[in-house]
Protein backbone atom coordinates (compact mmCIF):
# COMPACT_ATOMS: atom_id res chain seq x y z
CA UNK A 1 0.00 0.00 0.00
CA UNK A 2 1.49 3.33 -1.05
CA UNK A 3 1.99 6.30 1.02
CA UNK A 4 -0.94 8.05 -0.86
CA UNK A 5 -3.92 5.80 -0.26
CA UNK A 6 -3.05 5.27 4.10
CA UNK A 7 -5.90 6.12 6.46
CA UNK A 8 -4.08 8.98 8.02
CA UNK A 9 -3.58 10.74 4.71
CA UNK A 10 -6.99 10.95 2.87
CA UNK A 11 -8.29 13.58 2.60
CA UNK A 12 -10.27 15.33 5.35
CA UNK A 13 -9.35 12.95 8.15
CA UNK A 14 -7.34 13.58 11.00
CA UNK A 15 -3.62 12.11 10.69
CA UNK A 16 -2.64 12.24 14.18
CA UNK A 17 -3.71 12.81 17.75
CA UNK A 18 -1.30 13.24 20.88
CA UNK A 19 -0.79 13.37 24.38
CA UNK A 20 1.65 15.63 25.89
CA UNK A 21 2.47 14.49 29.16
CA UNK A 22 3.55 18.34 30.31
CA UNK A 23 3.02 21.77 28.29
CA UNK A 24 6.13 22.80 27.18
CA UNK A 25 6.62 19.67 25.30
CA UNK A 26 2.97 19.48 24.19
CA UNK A 27 4.03 22.92 22.03
CA UNK A 28 7.05 21.60 20.83
CA UNK A 29 5.00 18.90 18.69
CA UNK A 30 2.66 21.22 17.72
CA UNK A 31 5.40 23.77 16.75
CA UNK A 32 6.90 20.88 14.22
CA UNK A 33 3.23 19.77 12.76
CA UNK A 34 2.53 23.75 12.13
CA UNK A 35 5.61 24.20 10.64
CA UNK A 36 5.01 21.29 8.36
CA UNK A 37 1.92 23.15 6.87
CA UNK A 38 -0.45 21.39 8.55
CA UNK A 39 -3.70 23.18 10.42
CA UNK A 40 -3.39 22.31 14.09
CA UNK A 41 -4.03 22.91 17.81
CA UNK A 42 -3.52 22.10 20.90
CA UNK A 43 -6.66 21.90 23.95
CA UNK A 44 -6.13 21.27 27.32
CA UNK A 45 -8.84 18.37 27.07
CA UNK A 46 -9.57 15.85 24.30
CA UNK A 47 -12.26 17.75 21.52
CA UNK A 48 -14.77 15.99 20.67
CA UNK A 49 -15.68 15.05 17.26
CA UNK A 50 -18.22 17.26 17.05
CA UNK A 51 -16.11 20.04 18.09
CA UNK A 52 -13.06 19.51 15.54
CA UNK A 53 -16.04 19.65 12.66
CA UNK A 54 -17.31 22.74 14.17
CA UNK A 55 -13.92 24.85 14.13
CA UNK A 56 -13.14 23.20 10.74
CA UNK A 57 -11.53 20.28 10.89
CA UNK A 58 -7.46 19.65 11.53
CA UNK A 59 -4.92 17.24 10.39
CA UNK A 60 -3.44 17.18 13.79
CA UNK A 61 -4.27 17.89 17.55
CA UNK A 62 -3.19 17.74 20.33
CA UNK A 63 -3.99 17.78 24.23
CA UNK A 64 -1.44 19.27 26.87
CA UNK A 65 -1.19 17.44 29.73
CA UNK A 66 0.65 17.13 32.99
CA UNK A 67 1.59 13.64 33.40
CA UNK A 68 5.36 14.08 33.98
CA UNK A 69 3.95 15.46 37.62
CA UNK A 70 1.60 12.22 37.80
CA UNK A 71 2.07 9.49 40.49
CA UNK A 72 1.07 6.19 39.03
CA UNK A 73 -1.88 5.74 41.33
CA UNK A 74 -3.04 9.42 39.65
CA UNK A 75 -2.28 8.30 36.09
CA UNK A 76 -4.25 4.97 36.14
CA UNK A 77 -7.02 7.85 36.92
CA UNK A 78 -6.80 10.26 34.44
CA UNK A 79 -5.15 8.47 30.86
CA UNK A 80 -7.23 5.65 30.23
CA UNK A 81 -9.97 8.59 29.97
CA UNK A 82 -7.87 10.47 28.18
CA UNK A 83 -6.65 8.02 26.02
CA UNK A 84 -9.98 6.57 25.09
CA UNK A 85 -10.92 9.91 23.94
CA UNK A 86 -8.55 10.41 21.73
CA UNK A 87 -9.19 6.68 19.88
CA UNK A 88 -12.72 8.03 19.57
CA UNK A 89 -11.09 10.78 16.93
CA UNK A 90 -10.53 8.18 14.59
CA UNK A 91 -6.46 9.27 13.78
CA UNK A 92 -4.64 6.36 12.74
CA UNK A 93 -1.85 7.20 14.90
CA UNK A 94 -1.76 8.27 18.51
CA UNK A 95 1.30 9.42 20.12
CA UNK A 96 2.07 10.08 24.12
CA UNK A 97 4.45 13.00 23.36
CA UNK A 98 7.22 12.83 25.91
CA UNK A 99 10.16 15.43 26.73
CA UNK A 100 13.14 13.94 24.94
CA UNK A 101 15.60 13.33 27.78
CA UNK A 102 12.98 11.04 28.73
CA UNK A 103 13.27 12.23 32.45
CA UNK A 104 10.82 10.14 34.27
CA UNK A 105 10.91 7.96 37.48
CA UNK A 106 8.95 4.75 38.89
CA UNK A 107 7.44 7.20 41.48
CA UNK A 108 6.66 10.39 38.87
CA UNK A 109 5.55 10.47 35.50
CA UNK A 110 6.68 6.91 34.67
CA UNK A 111 6.59 6.44 31.41
CA UNK A 112 6.68 2.37 31.79
CA UNK A 113 3.31 2.85 33.68
CA UNK A 114 1.61 4.31 30.41
CA UNK A 115 2.45 1.93 28.20
CA UNK A 116 0.77 -0.56 31.03
CA UNK A 117 -2.27 1.42 30.75
CA UNK A 118 -2.15 2.13 27.12
CA UNK A 119 -1.66 -1.79 26.41
CA UNK A 120 -5.23 -1.89 28.34
CA UNK A 121 -6.94 0.87 26.61
CA UNK A 122 -5.75 0.86 23.07
CA UNK A 123 -4.69 -2.59 22.17
CA UNK A 124 -1.80 -5.04 23.28
CA UNK A 125 0.06 -4.76 19.97
CA UNK A 126 4.03 -3.60 20.32
CA UNK A 127 4.60 0.24 21.15
CA UNK A 128 6.80 2.41 19.07
CA UNK A 129 9.49 4.49 21.04
CA UNK A 130 10.93 7.35 19.31
CA UNK A 131 13.76 8.92 21.68
CA UNK A 132 15.85 10.58 19.53
CA UNK A 133 15.29 14.52 18.25
CA UNK A 134 18.36 15.27 15.97
CA UNK A 135 16.52 18.76 15.25
CA UNK A 136 16.86 19.44 18.83
CA UNK A 137 20.55 17.73 18.87
CA UNK A 138 18.99 14.52 20.94
CA UNK A 139 20.26 10.85 19.62
CA UNK A 140 19.55 7.32 20.74
CA UNK A 141 22.50 4.89 19.74
CA UNK A 142 22.49 1.24 20.65
CA UNK A 143 19.46 1.94 23.20
CA UNK A 144 21.74 5.29 25.19
CA UNK A 145 20.15 8.49 24.89
CA UNK A 146 22.01 10.92 24.58
CA UNK A 147 21.35 15.35 24.62
CA UNK A 148 23.37 18.19 24.02
CA UNK A 149 23.38 20.68 27.59
CA UNK A 150 23.05 24.71 26.44
CA UNK A 151 25.16 25.21 29.12
CA UNK A 152 28.26 24.33 27.48
CA UNK A 153 26.94 23.14 23.28
CA UNK A 154 28.59 19.87 24.40
CA UNK A 155 26.55 16.27 24.16
CA UNK A 156 26.45 14.16 27.00
CA UNK A 157 24.78 10.54 27.74
CA UNK A 158 21.84 11.54 29.09
CA UNK A 159 22.89 10.06 32.72
CA UNK A 160 26.34 12.09 32.69
CA UNK A 161 24.01 15.36 31.21
CA UNK A 162 24.47 18.54 33.79
CA UNK A 163 21.17 19.42 33.70
CA UNK A 164 19.00 16.33 33.90
CA UNK A 165 21.43 13.79 35.95
CA UNK A 166 20.31 16.70 38.21
CA UNK A 167 16.55 17.20 37.68
CA UNK A 168 15.36 18.12 40.99
CA UNK A 169 12.54 15.56 40.90
CA UNK A 170 13.17 12.80 38.42
CA UNK A 171 17.25 13.01 37.68
CA UNK A 172 18.58 10.60 34.63
CA UNK A 173 20.28 7.89 36.39
CA UNK A 174 20.82 5.51 33.25
CA UNK A 175 21.54 6.14 29.69
CA UNK A 176 20.08 2.70 28.38
CA UNK A 177 16.84 3.69 27.78
CA UNK A 178 15.58 0.04 27.74
CA UNK A 179 16.74 -0.33 31.66
CA UNK A 180 16.03 3.38 32.46
CA UNK A 181 12.08 2.29 31.10
CA UNK A 182 12.56 -1.11 33.34
CA UNK A 183 12.84 0.07 36.39
CA UNK A 184 9.13 1.38 35.48
CA UNK A 185 8.06 -1.58 34.30
CA UNK A 186 8.62 -5.35 33.57
CA UNK A 187 7.24 -5.12 29.82
CA UNK A 188 9.53 -7.00 26.99
CA UNK A 189 11.24 -3.84 25.06
CA UNK A 190 12.86 -4.89 21.76
CA UNK A 191 15.27 -2.89 19.90
CA UNK A 192 15.65 -1.52 16.36
CA UNK A 193 19.61 -0.50 16.47
CA UNK A 194 21.59 1.76 14.16
CA UNK A 195 23.05 -0.77 11.66
CA UNK A 196 19.54 -1.90 10.72
CA UNK A 197 19.11 1.13 9.42
CA UNK A 198 22.38 0.60 6.73
CA UNK A 199 20.05 -2.63 5.15
CA UNK A 200 18.41 -2.56 2.24
CA UNK A 201 14.78 -1.40 2.77
CA UNK A 202 13.02 -4.73 2.22
CA UNK A 203 15.16 -6.50 5.37
CA UNK A 204 14.71 -3.36 7.45
CA UNK A 205 10.83 -3.98 7.16
CA UNK A 206 11.08 -7.86 7.93
CA UNK A 207 13.34 -7.05 11.12
CA UNK A 208 10.45 -4.40 12.19
CA UNK A 209 7.43 -7.02 10.56
CA UNK A 210 8.84 -9.49 13.45
CA UNK A 211 9.48 -7.22 16.25
CA UNK A 212 5.61 -6.12 15.78
CA UNK A 213 4.08 -9.01 14.84
CA UNK A 214 0.38 -8.18 16.48
CA UNK A 215 -0.66 -8.78 19.57
CA UNK A 216 1.53 -11.96 20.04
CA UNK A 217 4.57 -10.19 19.46
CA UNK A 218 7.86 -11.37 21.88
CA UNK A 219 7.91 -7.25 22.84
CA UNK A 220 5.12 -4.89 24.20
CA UNK A 221 7.36 -1.89 23.00
CA UNK A 222 10.41 -1.53 20.45
CA UNK A 223 13.05 1.07 21.06
CA UNK A 224 14.30 2.96 17.90
CA UNK A 225 17.84 4.32 17.37
CA UNK A 226 17.72 7.56 16.13
CA UNK A 227 21.06 9.39 15.02
CA UNK A 228 20.09 11.14 11.86
CA UNK A 229 17.43 13.36 9.82
CA UNK A 230 17.18 10.39 7.59
CA UNK A 231 16.66 7.70 10.40
CA UNK A 232 13.60 9.80 11.46
CA UNK A 233 12.28 10.02 8.10
CA UNK A 234 12.24 5.91 7.89
CA UNK A 235 10.63 5.77 11.00
CA UNK A 236 7.59 7.79 10.15
CA UNK A 237 7.61 5.71 6.82
CA UNK A 238 7.52 2.93 9.14
CA UNK A 239 5.22 4.16 11.05
CA UNK A 240 2.55 5.07 8.01
CA UNK A 241 2.89 1.33 7.15
CA UNK A 242 2.18 0.26 10.76
CA UNK A 243 -0.73 2.65 10.24
CA UNK A 244 -1.85 0.53 7.28
CA UNK A 245 -1.56 -2.48 8.62
CA UNK A 246 -4.03 -2.11 11.31
CA UNK A 247 -6.64 -0.03 9.42
CA UNK A 248 -8.85 -2.99 8.68
CA UNK A 249 -8.90 -3.75 12.37
CA UNK A 250 -9.78 -0.60 13.20
CA UNK A 251 -7.29 -0.19 15.99
CA UNK A 252 -4.31 2.84 15.69
CA UNK A 253 -0.58 2.73 16.19
CA UNK A 254 0.16 4.16 20.03
CA UNK A 255 3.49 5.30 20.04
CA UNK A 256 5.32 6.74 22.70
CA UNK A 257 8.59 9.69 22.21
CA UNK A 258 9.82 13.28 21.69
CA UNK A 259 8.44 15.35 19.32
CA UNK A 260 10.60 13.11 17.12
CA UNK A 261 7.86 11.25 16.28
CA UNK A 262 5.87 14.09 14.60
CA UNK A 263 9.61 15.03 12.96
CA UNK A 264 9.84 11.79 11.49
CA UNK A 265 5.98 11.66 10.23
CA UNK A 266 6.01 14.72 8.63
CA UNK A 267 9.77 14.58 6.50
CA UNK A 268 7.87 11.37 5.50
CA UNK A 269 4.98 13.33 4.17
CA UNK A 270 6.85 15.85 2.71
CA UNK A 271 8.51 12.85 0.53
CA UNK A 272 5.58 11.86 -0.53
CA UNK A 273 4.51 15.22 -1.51
CA UNK A 274 1.58 14.89 0.77
CA UNK A 275 1.92 17.94 2.51
CA UNK A 276 0.22 21.05 1.86
CA UNK A 277 2.23 24.05 0.42
CA UNK A 278 3.81 26.50 3.56
CA UNK A 279 1.16 29.67 3.96
CA UNK A 280 2.84 31.39 6.59
CA UNK A 281 6.36 32.89 7.69
CA UNK A 282 6.50 31.01 11.99
CA UNK A 283 10.72 32.63 11.85
CA UNK A 284 10.30 36.28 12.90
CA UNK A 285 8.18 37.97 15.68
CA UNK A 286 7.77 41.56 16.57
CA UNK A 287 8.80 43.04 20.27
CA UNK A 288 6.47 43.50 22.80
CA UNK A 289 6.31 46.96 24.99
CA UNK A 290 6.54 44.79 28.13
CA UNK A 291 6.69 41.10 28.92
CA UNK A 292 5.62 38.88 32.31
CA UNK A 293 8.14 35.74 32.68
CA UNK A 294 7.39 33.42 35.07
CA UNK A 295 10.10 30.67 35.76
CA UNK A 296 9.87 27.50 37.58
CA UNK A 297 13.18 25.84 36.42
CA UNK A 298 16.33 25.26 38.79
CA UNK A 299 18.55 23.66 36.03
CA UNK A 300 21.69 25.82 35.27
CA UNK A 301 20.65 27.11 31.86
CA UNK A 302 17.74 28.67 33.65
CA UNK A 303 19.34 30.46 35.79
CA UNK A 304 21.77 31.78 33.41
CA UNK A 305 18.10 32.79 31.03
CA UNK A 306 16.95 35.00 34.46
CA UNK A 307 20.51 36.48 34.85
CA UNK A 308 20.46 37.56 31.94
CA UNK A 309 17.41 39.30 31.69
CA UNK A 310 17.44 40.97 35.38
CA UNK A 311 20.91 42.62 33.46
CA UNK A 312 18.97 43.70 30.54
CA UNK A 313 16.93 45.83 33.04
CA UNK A 314 13.72 43.23 33.89
CA UNK A 315 12.30 43.49 37.26
CA UNK A 316 13.81 41.26 39.43
CA UNK A 317 10.83 39.47 41.64
CA UNK A 318 12.64 36.73 43.69
CA UNK A 319 9.79 33.62 45.24
CA UNK A 320 9.92 33.11 48.61
CA UNK A 321 8.54 29.42 47.59
CA UNK A 322 8.55 28.08 51.23
CA UNK A 323 6.13 31.09 52.00
CA UNK A 324 4.32 31.02 48.83
CA UNK A 325 3.29 26.97 49.68
CA UNK A 326 2.60 27.84 53.72
CA UNK A 327 -0.82 27.82 54.60
CA UNK A 328 -0.40 30.58 56.92
CA UNK A 329 1.54 32.79 54.41
CA UNK A 330 0.59 32.08 51.02
CA UNK A 331 -2.19 35.10 50.62
CA UNK A 332 -0.17 37.68 52.01
CA UNK A 333 2.58 36.45 50.23
CA UNK A 334 0.99 36.18 46.59
CA UNK A 335 -0.37 39.72 47.36
CA UNK A 336 2.72 41.30 47.88
CA UNK A 337 3.83 39.35 44.37
CA UNK A 338 1.29 40.44 42.41
CA UNK A 339 1.78 44.48 43.80
CA UNK A 340 4.85 44.36 42.58
CA UNK A 341 4.34 42.72 39.28
CA UNK A 342 1.86 44.88 38.39
CA UNK A 343 3.46 48.15 39.26
CA UNK A 344 6.59 47.15 37.16
CA UNK A 345 4.20 46.69 33.89
CA UNK A 346 2.35 49.70 34.43
CA UNK A 347 5.59 51.66 34.56
CA UNK A 348 7.16 50.05 31.41
CA UNK A 349 8.95 47.25 33.03
CA UNK A 350 9.43 43.79 31.88
CA UNK A 351 8.82 41.13 34.88
CA UNK A 352 11.26 38.26 35.43
CA UNK A 353 9.48 36.57 38.12
CA UNK A 354 11.22 33.05 39.57
CA UNK A 355 11.82 30.57 42.32
CA UNK A 356 15.79 29.79 41.51
CA UNK A 357 18.40 31.13 40.07
CA UNK A 358 20.15 27.43 38.89
CA UNK A 359 20.45 24.56 41.29
CA UNK A 360 23.15 26.30 44.09
CA UNK A 361 19.52 28.11 45.05
CA UNK A 362 18.32 26.95 48.02
CA UNK A 363 14.74 28.37 48.02
CA UNK A 364 12.93 24.57 47.07
CA UNK A 365 14.90 23.04 49.17
CA UNK A 366 14.05 25.55 51.79
CA UNK A 367 10.00 24.45 50.52
CA UNK A 368 10.31 21.32 50.88
CA UNK A 369 12.09 21.18 54.35
CA UNK A 370 8.59 23.78 55.40
CA UNK A 371 6.21 21.32 54.13
CA UNK A 372 8.18 18.23 56.12
CA UNK A 373 8.46 20.24 59.58
CA UNK A 374 3.95 20.18 58.85
CA UNK A 375 3.96 16.61 58.72
CA UNK A 376 5.18 15.44 55.12
CA UNK A 377 7.43 12.80 54.42
CA UNK A 378 10.26 14.80 52.52
CA UNK A 379 9.88 12.93 49.03
CA UNK A 380 5.92 13.56 49.69
CA UNK A 381 6.63 17.35 50.32
CA UNK A 382 8.80 17.29 46.48
CA UNK A 383 6.24 16.10 44.82
CA UNK A 384 2.97 17.97 46.36
CA UNK A 385 5.21 20.96 47.48
CA UNK A 386 6.28 21.21 43.47
CA UNK A 387 2.85 21.39 42.22
CA UNK A 388 1.26 23.41 45.03
CA UNK A 389 3.88 25.93 43.79
CA UNK A 390 2.74 26.19 40.41
CA UNK A 391 -0.73 26.56 40.76
CA UNK A 392 0.15 29.48 43.09
CA UNK A 393 2.20 30.60 40.48
CA UNK A 394 -1.06 30.30 38.41
CA UNK A 395 -3.01 31.90 41.00
CA UNK A 396 -0.38 34.78 40.53
CA UNK A 397 -0.22 34.88 36.74
CA UNK A 398 -4.13 35.14 36.36
CA UNK A 399 -4.17 38.27 39.00
CA UNK A 400 -1.97 39.97 36.86
CA UNK A 401 -3.21 39.49 33.44
CA UNK A 402 -6.88 40.12 34.79
CA UNK A 403 -5.25 43.69 36.03
CA UNK A 404 -2.76 44.77 33.52
CA UNK A 405 -3.75 43.42 30.12
CA UNK A 406 -0.28 42.06 28.40
CA UNK A 407 0.54 40.90 24.62
CA UNK A 408 2.89 38.47 25.68
CA UNK A 409 3.76 35.73 28.77
CA UNK A 410 6.47 33.83 29.42
CA UNK A 411 6.65 30.40 31.06
CA UNK A 412 9.63 28.28 32.18
CA UNK A 413 9.50 24.39 33.27
CA UNK A 414 7.70 22.13 32.39
CA UNK A 415 5.98 21.34 35.73
CA UNK A 416 5.69 25.23 36.34
CA UNK A 417 4.10 25.90 32.78
CA UNK A 418 1.66 22.86 33.08
CA UNK A 419 0.79 24.12 36.07
CA UNK A 420 0.03 27.61 35.30
CA UNK A 421 -1.45 27.43 31.89
CA UNK A 422 -4.33 24.63 33.55
CA UNK A 423 -5.03 27.78 35.90
CA UNK A 424 -5.25 30.05 32.86
CA UNK A 425 -8.00 27.76 31.51
CA UNK A 426 -7.80 28.42 27.28
CA UNK A 427 -9.59 26.22 25.04
CA UNK A 428 -7.04 26.00 22.97
CA UNK A 429 -3.56 27.03 21.28
CA UNK A 430 -2.23 27.72 17.82
CA UNK A 431 1.36 28.62 16.46
CA UNK A 432 2.44 31.82 15.98
CA UNK A 433 5.88 32.32 15.64
CA UNK A 434 9.39 30.76 16.74
CA UNK A 435 10.93 31.91 19.84
CA UNK A 436 14.01 28.99 20.16
CA UNK A 437 14.00 25.42 18.60
CA UNK A 438 11.52 23.31 20.29
CA UNK A 439 9.84 26.95 21.98
CA UNK A 440 7.25 27.95 19.64
CA UNK A 441 5.31 31.54 20.37
CA UNK A 442 1.68 30.54 20.70
CA UNK A 443 -1.51 32.57 20.60
CA UNK A 444 -4.56 31.15 22.97
CA UNK A 445 -7.82 30.89 21.76
CA UNK A 446 -10.11 31.81 24.32
CA UNK A 447 -13.93 32.40 25.21
CA UNK A 448 -12.66 34.26 28.52
CA UNK A 449 -11.74 38.17 26.43
CA UNK A 450 -8.82 38.69 28.92
CA UNK A 451 -6.69 36.07 27.29
CA UNK A 452 -8.22 35.72 24.43
CA UNK A 453 -5.31 36.46 21.81
CA UNK A 454 -2.23 36.12 24.57
CA UNK A 455 1.32 35.00 23.28
CA UNK A 456 2.78 32.34 24.84
CA UNK A 457 5.44 30.86 24.77
CA UNK A 458 6.10 27.72 27.40
CA UNK A 459 9.51 25.65 28.06
CA UNK A 460 11.55 23.54 29.76
CA UNK A 461 14.51 24.21 32.13
CA UNK A 462 16.68 22.90 29.48
CA UNK A 463 15.62 24.73 26.42
CA UNK A 464 16.91 28.67 24.67
CA UNK A 465 19.90 30.22 25.00
CA UNK A 466 20.67 32.42 27.79
CA UNK A 467 19.58 35.48 26.27
CA UNK A 468 16.18 33.63 25.40
CA UNK A 469 13.98 36.01 27.88
CA UNK A 470 15.76 38.92 26.34
CA UNK A 471 14.42 37.79 22.65
CA UNK A 472 10.85 37.22 23.88
CA UNK A 473 10.78 40.60 24.79
CA UNK A 474 12.59 42.36 22.09
CA UNK A 475 11.68 40.19 19.11
CA UNK A 476 13.74 39.17 16.34
CA UNK A 477 13.17 41.03 13.27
Amino acid sequence: MTASTTASNRPGRLRLAYYGDDFTGSTDALEVLAFAGLRCALFLKPPTPELLAQLGGFDAIGVAGDSRGMSPAEMEAALPGIFRALAALGAPLIHYKVCSTFDSSPAIGSIGRVMEIARGVIGEAPIPIIAGTPALLRYCLFGNLFARSATDGKVYRIDRHPIMRRHPVTPMEEGDLALHLNRQTALPIGHVHYPQFEQPAAAREDAVDALMAGDSAPHAAILFDTATREHLTEIGRLLEREASRRAASGKPVFTVGSSGVEYGLTQWWATQDLLPPATRDYAHFDAAEVILAVSGSASPLSGQQVDAAIAAGFEDIAVDAAALVDADTWQATLAGMVERAVDALRAGRSVMLHTARGPADDRIDAMITRLAQRGMDREQARHQGGRLLGQRLGQFTRAVLETVPLRRLILSGGDTSSQITQVLDPDALEIAARLAPGVPLCQVISRRPGINGLEMALKGGQMGDAQFFVTALRGNR
